[in-house]
């Protein structure tokens, strides 16, 4: 632009044209360029010469592929044209675009009205905030008709789509000027009193997104362009910007010698050659101002203007420079996922580079690593893009790919809050996190929140921790699917203070939520489209049918004209292909729109997971278990018994005691900080009733090395090993578990404790060994738990909250790398959990088996006494002479007093 240009331009936007495909915006765009007479010669998309299309690829196919820049002048405004791609697959690099337009014209085809894509366009123009134009495009063909566009557009997109042409053009009419006065009450008392709409209120109001004007046309034939064209100068107005630096970056490419370039929009200051960018410690090489396939060097570009620059290599779309904050993208999500399929002789690990590489500038192109398969994976909008993208990949890297079987993008989440905890430390490692996870609403994604108190974990470690959950797209359990639909809140954690280092809190993030979702109960979502349809009557009831063999719902019919609409929703997998289908059925006279709606719950997700085989426990770049520290080495903890070792109490209130045993294979409660002091204080007072040979060596920590004998001194550490032994008994599991003590439990549950209790002692006087009885107290509410000696035995009543099982692995844990211990107990999953504490394992049958043959080896040894010993009369008496004799005592016999 020369100098003489740049004096008349009195203000400058940045317009997008958007369109559903083949409704003619790259025509438009053209024809708007032909116009103003920045080209001097038309092209035409069918003639494969569009100034636009530069790429070989989109002239050969007739399609926009990748958006593009131009730069025009009409009158005293300059236009930065920015022109999108059309088609659905492509909506990612449309959208990326939309983040630095200031208005829009949305094209519309006067011949097929508003189709399915026309609506997203319009939903994301709302969720960006643009203000929009409206362009119907191709009304020199047959069968169009002004007013019936006219109408469907305000019955879709609102009242507030009015004929401008009809408002200032030479077409006046009084109707439409009363339809745009009433779109605002200030505008209404303008026109009442003296009969203007003046202008400037008017492109207020557009600018606000509460009157959106309508111009008709043809594109092709440069009809209606002229008015359009006029419209935008008269009823836009220029952004103000600030003076502080900063920028937009919405597009990543490289140019024929393979330099990277950078598209933003300054949205503050000014950006200079040379300058060095503070957000990346990077300079800036060179500005570029494209138009077309050309391009100007700019010393400088202002804000609210659009460039490209060199230099820059960390940048990414969305991204923020300066002042400007990071843009939320996209919110269009692919749905497919395809493997790439690679020539037996290319390098997969290069080839996985040089498609990351792509996928800076290709948004649509999403490149997973799938590690446990060893293969490059690619999600897609669409099957259109396949073709597409084979052709960029062998032009770019001159390999020539193949793409698998198309399969739906999954997601996961979970149905019930839980407690997700994770913990990291390896020798001279620390850091223990505490995630509280909760569905959350569907479409809601993933939210992190904090309610952590300073004076558990210090601010810059949440703050840590929560970078850490953002950064990474975590796999669910299912199917190692991305989960979604899910409030995450930090609600605990520790450091140590000396050897906490922010990768420990990386790790322990990670497995803290792999560990709550292997606790949870996942549900498996699967995408659904929003579709409409379009039939004759008679082919609804087909449709209807359809919908319900794909697992769809819809709602009743509507008619509206000769035709009838059909709305509702599908999972994306049933109605692959169904269009094709539908086209054949109706004899090319139904249409069907689809948009993706979002993720509901799959209705197969049995069979899917099954199908897709994934198994968490293999993923060992996401793993569910913790690493925990013990005799100066770390060790793994699998994530069902990670609660039993973590050092923090568990936050989440629930009734998952009283579920257990409905549910026995996840524990949900397990052993806190403040539980491990009292089980010390409890463990001292049978400590100190029984020798313990090493009771100098024990510590308050959950595992901890004990002190080591001397190398002279093997006898006597053996000897003291074998000294002591202990059995830990869950007394109610013991008392369900045999049939006399369950039948008088029924009746009297203290009387079976007792019994209980009773033939225990005798047990132990047998055995030798310190016996612990534990009864489990949980639901005494206020219960402190409390530890008593029964005659030569230890019986343990929990404290509130606190199972039977939790109290014996906690003790067990303590004290069985030290002492030989048993556990007697009919708990299954009990059982693994001690076994890998070190104790041994005997069942409630195993245990009465015990007893009965210890109870019979007293009456051999009683038997075999000398006469000295205590004898008792009744044990020695018939059922007959013990009758009698019972008799006596009452006084009803007779008996011989004063004989000897």
């Amino acid at each position: 632009m020369s100098s003489k240009e740049s004096e008349k331009v009195k203000k400058h936007i940045c317009l997008g044209i958007l369109a559903h495909v083949d409704a003619g915006k790259t025509t438009l765009s053209e024809s708007m360029l032909y116009t103003s007479g920045s080209i001097r010669k038309m092209g035409r998309v069918d003639h494969k010469d569009a100034f636009l299309d530069t790429y070989d690829l989109e002239r050969s196919r007739g399609i926009t592929i990748f958006s593009k820049q131009a730069v025009f002048s009409w009158k005293d405004m300059r236009i930065t044209l920015l022109d999108t791609p059309g088609h659905v697959d492509f909506s990612a690099e449309m959208e990326r675009t939309l983040q630095v337009l200031d208005y829009a014209v949305l094209v519309i085809s006067g011949a097929d009205g508003v189709q399915g894509h026309t609506e997203t366009l319009w939903r994301l123009l709302g969720e960006y905030k643009i203000p929009v134009f409206l362009f119907v495009n191709k009304m020199d063909q047959a069968g169009t008709d002004r007013e019936r566009v006219l109408a469907e557009l305000k019955k879709r997109f609102g009242d507030h789509c009015i004929d401008f042409e009809k408002v200032f053009g030479s077409e006046g009419s009084e109707e439409a000027a009363e339809q745009l006065a009433m779109c605002d009450e200030g505008l209404l008392e303008q026109y009442l009193e003296n009969g203007e709409l003046p202008r400037e209120q008017v492109a207020d109001l557009i600018s606000q997104r509460r009157v959106f004007p309508c111009y008709f046309g043809s594109a092709l034939h440069t009809e209606g362009v002229e008015e359009l064209l006029d419209a935008l100068e008269s009823l836009t107005e220029e952004r103000q910007y600030p003076a502080k630096f900063g920028a937009k970056v919405y597009k990543i490419g490289r140019d024929e010698q393979g330099n990277r370039l950078t598209y933003l929009k300054v949205t503050g200051g000014s950006i200079k050659v040379r300058e060095i960018i503070t957000d990346t410690e990077e300079k800036i090489n060179q500005i570029r101002r494209y138009s077309g396939a050309k391009y100007e060097m700019l010393s400088e570009v202002h804000a609210g203007e659009v460039c490209a620059v060199t230099g820059l290599s960390d940048t990414y779309p969305g991204q923020g420079l300066g002042a400007e904050s990071e843009s939320d993208m996209p919110i269009l999500e692919p749905v497919l996922n395809y493997r790439i399929e690679l020539p037996p002789d290319c390098d997969v690990h290069k080839m996985l580079l040089n498609l990351k590489e792509l996928e800076e500038e290709e948004p649509e192109l999403h490149i997973v690593w799938e590690e446990r398969l060893g293969e490059i994976h690619a999600q897609l909008m669409g099957e259109v893009q396949i073709e597409i993208l084979k052709s960029i990949i062998w032009d770019r890297f001159k390999v020539r790919v193949e793409f698998g079987t198309g399969k739906v993008v999954y997601k996961e989440t979970i149905e019930d809050p839980v407690e997700g905890v994770g913990h990291f430390e390896p020798l001279r490692h620390y850091a223990e996190v505490h995630l509280l996870l909760e569905p959350g609403e569907r479409g809601s994604g993933l939210q992190f929140f904090t309610d952590c108190s300073e004076d558990i974990l210090a601010r810059n470690w949440q703050r840590l921790i929560l970078t850490h959950l953002e950064e990474k797209e975590h796999k669910g359990v299912l199917t190692g699917s991305a989960v979604t639909d899910m409030k995450i809140t930090l609600v605990s954690g520790r450091a140590h203070q000396k050897h906490t280092e922010g990768g420990d809190f990386r790790q322990a993030t990670y497995r803290a939520v792999r560990q709550g979702l292997r606790k949870a109960k996942s549900v498996l979502l699967e995408p659904y489209y929003e579709f409409e349809m379009e039939l004759l009557p008679e082919h609804v009831g087909r449709a209807m049918m359809d919908i319900q063999k794909r697992s769809g719902t819809f709602e009743p019919p509507v008619a509206d004209g000769e035709i009838s609409i059909l709305k509702g929703c599908a999972p994306v997998s049933q109605m692959r292909g169904y269009q094709t289908e539908l086209t054949s059925y109706t004899g090319g006279k139904g249409r069907m729109s689809c948009r993706l709606k979002g993720y509901e719950k799959c209705p197969d997700q049995e069979s899917m997971v099954e199908e897709i085989g994934y198994d968490p426990e293999a993923d060992l770049e996401n793993p569910t278990g913790s690493v925990f520290c013990a005799h100066g080495a770390g060790f793994v903890v699998n994530w069902d018994e990670v609660e039993a070792y973590m050092h923090l109490e568990n936050t989440l209130e629930s009734n998952e005691a009283s579920e257990e045993k409905k549910r026995p294979v996840v524990r949900q409660t397990r052993s806190t900080s403040s539980q491990i002091e009292l089980t010390r204080e409890e463990l001292d007072a049978i400590y100190a009733r029984t020798p313990d040979p090493v009771k100098k060596n024990r510590t308050p920590v959950t595992v901890r090395a004990k002190a080591q004998p001397a190398a002279d001194d093997k006898w006597t550490a053996h000897k003291e090993e074998k000294k002591e032994e202990y059995l830990l008994v869950d007394g109610y599991n013991i008392i369900f578990a045999w049939e006399e003590l369950k039948e008088l439990a029924k009746s009297d549950l203290k009387s079976a404790r007792d019994k209980l209790m009773d033939v225990l002692c005798n047990y132990q006087g047998y055995k030798k060994c310190t016996l612990i009885l534990v009864f489990d107290a949980y639901k005494v509410e206020g219960g402190p738990g409390s530890v008593m000696k029964y005659h030569n035995i230890h019986v343990v009543y929990t404290k509130e909250a606190e199972t039977a099982d939790q109290y014996i692995e906690k003790t067990v844990r303590r004290i069985g790398r030290n002492h030989h211990v048993t556990v007697a107990t009919s708990d299954a999953l009990e059982q693994v959990i001690i076994l890998g504490h070190g104790a041994v394992r005997m069942s409630a049958l195993g245990l009465k088996e015990e007893v009965e043959l210890a109870l019979l080896e007293l009456r051999r040894e009683h038997l075999g006494k000398a006469e000295n010993d205590r004898n008792y009369l009744f044990d020695y008496l018939t059922k007959e002479d013990a009758r009698q004799l019972e008799k006596v005592r009452l006084g009803e016999m007779p008996g011989k007093t004063g004989e000897r």
